[in-house]
């Protein structure tokens, strides 16, 4: 196994490394950071929990110098990751001089402003923000070593891509260029190929989408009764934390408000709208243990890095493969055990089959572990109400085109070749 002394780190930040328990690199560390304190630039391709942070930061803390102005940009597409960013180096760099500076929208800018003028070397910022900074001449970029671009697919999805050029455009031509993403979506390729000196291509585990060291299980219901198996769940998880993900901040909200007042627990949330200290303040309960159960959006949960959750609960099928494994890789981090739970309701049924069948490992099927049968209506089986004397059709299925889409999902789904009725592999 490579050490990072063999990397080439040298002894302050090995000693950093020791005093909170870095003692063998992570596969995505060994590769990157020979490559980044070579001097090329690097595409790194890596899931949630592998530890990409250290890869990028540990070569910038080691090359950049004190005083000597902003030598490195590293751009996030949340307030959360960004922060979480900044700790991290924070940790890694506790022998030096170094000084660092995180820039988001909804702290005061004064406070940044503040910051700047006393000297940072490393900015950790969102694209908004710092642009701002930029043109306000609070944060010169003639110095620029790094830019490092972290879930480079997050913020294209975010809309964050032309911010990400203006910035790529402004800085020094000559300076070394880290992009990690989980996926790499075309327009992520071509930004690579316009702005990147022959990359180091670095891909750990981009075809695994097992969800390995995850005990992974799904739970067939209705959607009224998902808070009632969600409690349950909780508390079946006492002795570890769980994360809750929503699919609106008006669930989220919801959701939370239901466990705090039926499990007793102490539930936090974040989503969009929350002012930025609400946000702060969760965050904080929930890393330090003060918080039970955190609830949370896909876009506000992004950053989250808490090693000791044990339970994730997806309480809304996600829109998609890769947001499923986000999701349920902020447990099982760093070589631990955990489980994750989803929450399909009959009519996302078949948005879960799609992404079922994209896992390597079976997953549990909880219907069939708790007797609970699965009885999606058949609308062709259902009297139609007549009109009455007010010329209104009362309330029911009645819509011939809804009727053939919902017969056409239950025919779609009736077992075969190796599933259950509901059409979702599992392990039984």
């Amino acid at each position: 196994m490579t050490t990072f002394e063999e990397l080439g780190i040298k002894d302050p930040i090995l000693s950093a490394l020791r005093a909170i328990n870095f003692e063998e690199p992570f596969p995505i560390q060994a590769a990157a950071i020979p490559v980044i304190m070579s001097g090329q630039d690097v595409i790194g391709q890596a899931h949630t929990g592998t530890g990409k942070t250290a890869a990028f930061s540990l070569p910038i803390i080691q090359t950049i110098v004190p005083k000597g102005g902003i030598q490195a940009v590293i751009l996030a597409p949340t307030r959360e990751l960004a922060v979480q960013i900044t700790g991290e180096i924070q940790k890694f760099s506790r022998n030096s001089s170094l000084r660092y500076v995180t820039i988001y929208g909804g702290q005061s800018i004064n406070v940044q402003f503040n910051e700047l003028e006393r000297g940072v070397e490393i900015v950790v910022a969102t694209p908004g923000r710092f642009i701002d900074h930029i043109k306000r001449g609070s944060i010169k970029l003639n110095k620029v070593k790094y830019v490092v671009l972290d879930e480079a697919d997050t913020m294209l999805d975010m809309g964050f891509i032309d911010d990400i050029r203006f910035i790529l455009d402004l800085v020094p031509k000559e300076h070394i260029t880290a992009l990690f993403s989980a996926t790499m979506p075309p327009e992520i390729l071509m930004l690579a190929e316009k702005y990147m000196k022959s990359p180091q291509r670095i891909f750990i585990d981009a075809d695994d989408l097992s969800g390995e060291g995850i005990d992974q299980a799904f739970l067939v219901i209705r959607d009224r009764e998902k808070t009632d198996y969600l409690l349950k769940f909780v508390r079946e998880n006492m002795a570890g934390q769980t994360i809750v993900f929503c699919s609106t901040k008006e669930r989220t909200r919801r959701v939370a408000h239901e466990l705090e007042k039926g499990s007793k627990l102490n539930v936090v949330s974040i989503q969009g709208d929350m002012s930025q200290f609400r946000r702060d303040k969760a965050m904080y309960l929930f890393r330090k243990g003060k918080a039970d159960i955190l609830v949370a959006t896909d876009v506000a949960a992004r950053g989250i890095d808490v090693p000791e959750v044990a339970l994730v609960v997806n309480y809304d099928v996600p829109s998609h493969d890769m947001v499923y494994f986000h999701r349920i890789g902020r447990t099982a981090r760093a070589g631990a055990k955990g489980k994750a739970i989803t929450l399909v309701s009959y009519s996302s049924i078949g948005d879960f089959k799609a992404i079922s069948s994209q896992t390597k490992v079976p997953m549990r099927d909880l219907n069939k572990e708790l007797g609970i049968e699965v009885k999606i209506p058949d609308p062709l089986k259902r009297e139609v109400p007549q009109r009455g004397y007010g010329g209104r059709r009362s309330q029911g299925w009645g819509n011939r085109r809804h009727d053939d889409r919902r017969h056409e999902g239950r025919r779609r789904y009736g077992g075969e070749g190796g599933r259950n009725y509901y059409g979702l592999r599992s392990r039984w």
